[in-house]
């Protein structure tokens, strides 16, 4: 059932913590997807709660020593105690961070005049992450505005073997040699790129009683053929929605989407039942997960059966409720027209969706099967959504999942 409402802050409460943001001017799952339970990822670890978040993975290049990123990222809910975690989750070398800040983004890889602030780790400016594992920095004091683009700068002294990132981050964000991380101006920052590197979590104090919802999904969710350096992601306009309305206590998305991913079987990412804990329950205030998630599982060759689907959905619901989780469903969209569609794999998406729709698993359900399919042929996505390789929705259909969303059903407890 829903949470008693608390009002919001209005627009006015955020256009004043600008001034002070961050200091400025001062069943039976098939063999190999049983879920790994990494020991040092505690559920909920650090507090506040997730403002930003992205699904690390194993990208195809090697750490390098003496590299500098300044990487942007969209906050939503505001808060003090602004915090970074992180990730060296896939590195087999450990990785030195010499120097890490955060800072308001003016534009580009400029910063807000005065607010580019040193964050620490123990009381220390710089750590070492161990191969395999995550940090999460102190608290830096002031606060941070929601809604705002924030510029994380690593400067990383020594690295080595794989590195730890998200390949698809549909943002530009900068690269340097040497330590420029102290600069706000972008005469260092020229090279660009469109990954995120090690940062995975940024987490905040926000009003209290505020929390969190986690999108554990594939490329939808990811955001792939939404327009690039416009938060136009589902969970982008999921956020904004958020933010609008008087009422409701879950503020902050986290998105952990990976491009390819699949429920049951590692591919690119670890599937959603070896990722779950690092990737969403290890997160600080997420009440809700929300899995929007098989569409790669059922197009596969070979594909599970439904059954086998819905067995490994049903593992992830169990285990996010014991972890105190609320967990929202959503239907599988249409893809007929993608190369991998097949009448085999509709009749396998028919059964799941069935399945989420009325199995009784989920907390509550969000049905974009219905938003996005046309009414002319079920099978496919409406073309006004369609970005046009007929699986991926584009800029409108985005905001139409979004919108699908039914802002009290993340309010919910767990079953």
């Amino acid at each position: 059932m829903p949470r008693t409402a608390r009002p919001r802050r209005r627009a006015a409460l955020a256009a004043l913590s600008c001034c002070v943001a961050l200091g400025c001017g001062t069943g039976t799952v098939p063999a190999g997807a049983r879920p790994t339970q990494p020991p040092d990822v505690p559920a909920g670890s650090g507090r506040g709660v997730v403002t930003w978040a992205s699904a690390a993975d194993r990208l195809g290049e090697a750490a390098r020593g003496d590299r500098g990123y300044r990487l942007v990222v969209r906050t939503s809910v505001g808060g003090s105690g602004l915090r970074v975690r992180l990730s060296n989750a896939f590195g087999d070398q450990p990785v030195t961070f010499g120097s890490v800040r955060a800072g308001l983004r003016r534009s580009g890889a400029a910063l807000v005049p005065g607010s580019n602030r040193p964050l620490t780790f123990g009381g220390a400016p710089s750590v070492t992450v161990p191969a395999g594992g995550l940090v999460l920095s102190d608290p830096l004091p002031g606060r941070v505005p929601a809604g705002s683009d924030l510029a994380v700068s690593l400067h990383v002294t020594r690295a080595g073997g794989t590195l730890t990132g998200h390949r698809t981050a549909l943002q530009t964000s900068y690269v340097s040699d040497g330590d420029h991380t102290a600069e706000e101006s972008a005469t260092h920052w020229r090279r660009r790129t469109g990954s995120w590197f090690y940062l995975d979590a940024v987490t905040v104090r926000p009003r209290k009683g505020a929390a969190a919802v986690a999108a554990l999904g594939d490329s939808i969710t990811d955001g792939w053929h939404s327009t690039a350096d416009l938060n136009r992601r589902w969970p982008d306009h999921l956020a904004r929605r958020l933010a609008r309305s008087a009422t409701g206590t879950v503020e902050g998305v986290a998105n952990e989407g990976i491009s390819g991913n699949r429920v049951l079987t590692d591919g690119p990412g670890q599937s959603a039942l070896n990722r779950l804990s690092r990737d969403v329950l290890s997160l600080p205030g997420v009440r809700t997960v929300f899995l929007f998630q098989g569409v790669n599982d059922i197009k596969a060759d070979p594909a599970p059966t439904a059954a086998q689907l819905i067995a490994g959905y049903r593992t992830l619901v169990d285990r996010a409720h014991a972890a105190g989780k609320c967990v929202v469903g959503a239907t599988i969209a249409p893809f007929k027209g993608w190369p991998e569609w097949d009448p085999a794999a509709e009749a396998a998406r028919r059964k799941v969706n069935a399945f989420i729709r009325h199995g009784g698993a989920f907390d509550a359900v969000t049905d974009v099967d219905r938003v996005l399919r046309s009414p002319r042929d079920p099978e496919r996505m409406l073309p006004a959504f369609d970005s046009g390789d007929h699986i991926h929705p584009n800029d409108k259909g985005m905001r139409a999942v979004a919108d699908a969303v039914d802002l009290d059903s993340l309010e919910c407890r767990p079953g």
